[in-house]
């Protein structure tokens, strides 16, 4: 369980991990769509894009590793267990956010995400 105030510390530190895997992110879909193709790539081949997702893979565990539910990489959303009010909740994050601005209750998943 995280306060709100450490939900927003620990993503503030993991940060840098997040922005490195919404950049190997790109690289990946730019690299299968240019094989896609037929064509080459400056990104290299088949080789790369298994050690891209390895490098993806290992940041979404690291982070799993800190409690931080991860629920998607594109767009990244991350989800982190709290209480607010007496009742479960997970102060959301969702790629673009400058910071932990939303929750939901556990039950209503992201549709039911509310501004703090």
């Amino acid at each position: 369980m995280f306060t709100l105030a450490q939900a927003r510390h620990l993503l503030a530190t993991l940060r840098p991990r997040v922005d490195e895997l919404i950049v190997l992110r790109a690289d990946l879909a730019e690299l299968r769509a240019d094989l896609a193709d037929g064509g080459a790539s400056p990104h290299g081949g088949l080789p790369e894009i298994k050690a891209l997702e390895a490098r993806i893979y290992g940041i979404i565990d690291e982070l799993g590793e800190q409690d931080i539910q991860v629920k998607g990489y594109a767009p990244v959303l991350l989800d982190f267990a709290g209480e607010r009010e007496g009742r479960p909740v997970l102060w959301c994050w969702l790629e673009g956010d400058g910071d932990i601005g939303w929750y939901h209750r556990l039950e209503c998943g992201f549709a039911g995400r509310r501004k703090l």
